[in-house]
């Protein structure tokens, strides 16, 4: 008997219903907080607490990194409007999503998020303690939806490899994940086997965090993140020991003092959040000598007075989502050359970048995420 196409397809999409259900399984997981959390994987329905992580999902689910998001932050059309536009012109279909508010900030909707029916929340760690406050974790375990914990951000040399893993373990994925890591780890130690040998001298550097952004100067990193960025590269971080914890604040009498031989801005286009600011707007495709015009304009600020790096041209910015995303070692890679043209002539950034998208992501690569005061008009 022959079968019509529409039917054909019928019997395949309940034969493939039937398929996860035969594999789906609880598991326990250890999420970055150490919590042991029970899951019943592959999870087909998620929640991301924040927009940007679909940087990972987009690793593990290439075809269609948003097949299993029912739900997800608002923050990636704000923070990152280029590769969200790449994103939303290969699947529409993202637009349609819904958003929530964010949890550290109190604007979560736990109703909302109960009536989509998630197999699972995962969240940045950052939000642990307003996540407590507010007793979300009791209120989704009442709904049997169970949270899980991430970090790309407040200690990323510390919870990267671990949060690919779960999320490994989350998507059914897992040997997709441990790709991903060995190939970052591979590409890490390009720079740091280099560094290992030769013993350079370590130059000083400032780690402009946002610069532009506000009038206030000046944001930085401590001793991770960016701050660790800068240490991996060959750099010394001149706020490693003024910034207790990874985020802080330095003076600009603190910056002169230290007279940097380099300072790396991070920047992006922030226009939804600050509408004509001094940001740098770098990122894909942005304008190479529009963004080196704006990172000219931030050394007449005060805290660049008469520091080394400003009079050598050693003014660089690099984007701003390097420090909240698994794709780090890239910006790694970059810092290095400027820090070490001599060491690193032969390693080549760009080539990383787009090896990263050919092999793991569903968008193509477009240049723009970096630009230096020492590069040719």
């Amino acid at each position: 008997m022959l079968r019509s196409p529409l039917l054909t397809k019928a019997i395949t999409a309940v034969a493939a219903v039937w398929s996860l259900a035969l594999s789906a399984e609880t598991i326990t997981v250890t999420d970055i907080a150490n919590r042991q959390v029970e899951v019943e994987v592959p999870v087909q329905r998620v929640i991301l607490g924040e927009g940007r992580q679909v940087y990972l999902t987009a690793v593990l689910d290439r075809e269609n990194p948003f097949q299993r998001i029912v739900g997800w932050r608002d923050d990636f059309n704000s923070a990152d409007p280029d590769n969200y536009a790449a994103y939303l012109e290969k699947f529409p279909e993202m637009a349609e999503i819904p958003v929530f508010g964010g949890f550290k900030d109190g604007t979560f909707d736990v109703e909302q998020a109960v009536s989509l029916k998630p197999d699972v929340i995962i969240m940045n760690i950052e939000s642990k303690q307003a996540t407590e406050d507010a007793k979300y974790i009791e209120k989704l375990a009442a709904a049997g939806i169970p949270l899980v914990y991430v970090d790309f951000r407040e200690h990323p040399f510390t919870h990267t490899e671990p949060s690919l893993r779960l999320y490994g373990q989350l998507f059914g994925e897992v040997e997709k994940a441990e790709e991903f890591i060995a190939w970052r780890a591979a590409e890490i130690a390009r720079v740091t086997e280099v560094l290992e040998q030769h013993q350079p001298e370590r130059p000083q550097v400032f780690i402009d965090r946002a610069g532009g952004y506000s009038e206030e100067c000046c944001m930085s990193f401590g001793d991770d993140n960016f701050g660790k960025f800068v240490e991996l590269a060959g750099g010394e971080n001149i706020a490693r020991d003024i910034i207790p914890a990874t985020f802080g604040n330095l003076h600009p009498e603190q910056i002169i003092a230290s007279n940097p031989n380099h300072v790396i801005v991070t920047g992006g286009m922030w226009e939804a959040y600050v509408p004509g600011g001094g940001w740098v707007g770098v990122g894909p495709g942005q304008d190479q000598a529009e963004a080196r015009r704006k990172l000219e304009a931030l050394t007449h600020r005060p805290a660049m007075t008469g520091i080394e790096a400003v009079q050598h041209k050693q003014m660089h910015a690099i984007w701003h989502q390097f420090y909240n995303s698994p794709y780090q070692f890239v910006g790694i890679q970059q810092m290095a050359k400027w820090l070490h043209p001599e060491l690193f002539a032969e390693l080549d950034p760009e080539a990383t970048f787009k090896e990263l998208h050919q092999r793991f992501l569903p968008v193509d690569y477009r240049p723009g995420y970096w630009v230096s005061l020492t590069d040719a008009d």
